[in-house]
């Protein structure tokens, strides 16, 4: 399967929302509530991207990978909180995508773009998600030990940080 990296335009702000509404209920389909999963829509969380995109498209950058014709994933990163820190802040792949290689070119992608914004990059994963932590710790990354409390919808979640040196990753996400 080839799949192929662009920034991402206007135009594919709807799809990504979409997209991200089906990847997370597929990856938190065993960590939360039916409620929690099916809040929004992906109507909703495309208005939601296309906003944010509006306000930070200036330092941060919005990748998606295609597939012919079809949005396979898509990866959102910028400046973190932490000074010379990036963050991470979506990584996204199409459920139907999902063990393709789709992630794997986004991540590979999107560590050599986080560099610019500092010697490392963080990024955020549910305490529960084994699958997404097993997929960063391949690629290098690796628990810091800092957590959150932040809501999926109005579930409250624990979320672990991950952080990876830039530059030197290694690996095979």
């Amino acid at each position: 399967m080839s799949v192929h990296l662009r920034p991402a335009a206007d135009d594919d702000l709807p799809g990504i929302g979409d997209l991200h509404y089906r990847s997370r209920a597929s990856a938190y389909s065993h960590l939360l509530t039916p409620e929690a999963l099916t809040f929004g829509s992906p109507a909703a969380l495309g208005e939601w991207w296309t906003e944010r995109w509006k306000w930070e498209r200036d330092n941060h950058r919005l990748t998606v990978a295609v597939a012919g014709d079809t949005l396979a994933g898509f990866t959102y990163l910028g400046p973190g909180e932490d000074p010379d820190t990036g963050e991470l802040s979506a990584i996204h792949a199409d459920p139907d995508f999902v063990g393709k290689g789709v992630g794997r070119a986004l991540m590979v992608d999107a560590l050599g773009a986080l560099i610019p914004y500092g010697k490392s990059a963080v990024l955020w994963v549910l305490e529960g998600n084994a699958v997404a932590r097993s997929f960063y710790e391949k690629g290098g990354w690796t628990p810091d030990g800092v957590t959150r409390v932040e809501p999926v919808g109005s579930e409250p979640v624990l979320q672990m940080r991950y952080r990876i040196a830039l530059g030197r990753q290694g690996g095979s996400a």
